[in-house]
């Protein structure tokens, strides 16, 4: 018992004692000394000179989202900095080499998520990515070779459904899914959205996202009105439920069934970085396909999601 006490008293002079040199004048003079000489001996080397060169040179402010007045909601898009101590830390006692620079993605105080509801019809012009969108309401029949196409190419879209067609063709909601593409909402019956009463359309937007619920056990984020038709309370529902409306800046209008050589290069002459690409599952567009992938990514462009082209991540171009 006596032994537990004097070890208690001991403990507890220890603990004084380090409080006592926190607290001492000359303890924290001391350390402040010291850190002020570790900041002048980095602040002098010409290693670190270097490193705040280049990172004058390379740094990319982030861009914040915006709502612009003919393009509604643009996408903000990650800026990259260097960061000078871990950069310097690295290289200490080498020569500056730029290959061994700390490189870090920052991304903007405004995302698209901070913008009131509106539609989206691109992604940010900063960003080297296209997305192909295909709204999905008849076309079942060109659907399997156009996948074997993306397949060939390890690429992937956006397939916006009409509910009643994904509920009559399960199976095929599945294949799509299982290639790794991103299934969107194109409503239920493919209405003209700015027609119906806010009741009207919520129910359009929820029966077709319990089908695919159903089908996939996965919830879309990314809602396309039917023949682009809408007002901001197909908007303001979309949003509510979860889902970004998404429209397009570049059409294949492959439904006129134009010839494939056509329509390839009407794409491929309006193709731009953050490029919507709207498509259906028609001959032109099989038979166009391989040629768009291709085209596209000879421009420098890498194919995307819709949601992948509209979240602020950097990709570099090819």
């Amino acid at each position: 018992m006596k032994k537990s006490w004097v070890q208690f008293i001991v403990f507890i002079m220890i603990l004084g004692v380090a409080a006592g040199s926190l607290q001492n004048p000359y303890t924290s003079m001391y350390l402040t000394d010291l850190k002020e000489q570790a900041t002048i001996s980095v602040n002098g080397s010409p290693l670190y000179n270097e490193i705040l060169q280049a990172k004058e040179r390379m740094d990319i402010p982030p861009a914040n989202a915006v709502v612009d007045r003919v393009w509604k909601g643009i996408p903000g898009y990650n800026g990259i900095m260097v960061d000078a101590e871990e950069s310097y830390a690295k290289m200490k006692g080498k020569t500056f080499d730029e290959e061994m620079l700390v490189r870090k993605e920052v991304e903007p105080d405004i995302q698209l998520d901070d913008l009131e509801p509106t539609a989206v019809y691109k992604g940010n012009p900063n960003k080297p990515m296209v997305a192909f969108m295909i709204n999905v309401a008849w076309g079942e029949e060109y659907l399997p070779d156009m996948l074997q196409q993306f397949k060939k190419y390890n690429a992937h879209a956006t397939f916006f459904l009409d509910g009643s067609w994904a509920k009559k063709n399960p199976d095929m909601v599945r294949m799509i899914d299982e290639e790794g593409h991103e299934i969107g909402n194109h409503a239920y019956s493919h209405p003209d959205l700015k027609q119906l009463s806010d009741a009207a359309i919520r129910k359009e937007l929820e029966d077709t996202n319990q089908v695919i619920e159903a089908t996939l056990d996965k919830k879309p984020v990314v809602f396309a009105p039917p023949s682009g038709s809408y007002a901001n309370n197909a908007v303001k529902i979309a949003d509510e439920l979860g889902m970004q409306t998404v429209l397009w800046s570049v059409d294949t209008v492959d439904w006129k069934k134009p010839a494939p050589q056509a329509l390839t290069a009407k794409v491929l002459e309006n193709v731009h970085a953050g490029a919507l690409i709207l498509m259906h599952p028609t001959e032109p567009t099989e038979k166009s396909l391989e040629a768009l992938i291709r085209g596209v990514e000879k421009r420098g462009y890498q194919l995307g999601t819709v949601s992948q082209v509209l979240d602020s991540k950097r990709v570099e171009k090819r």
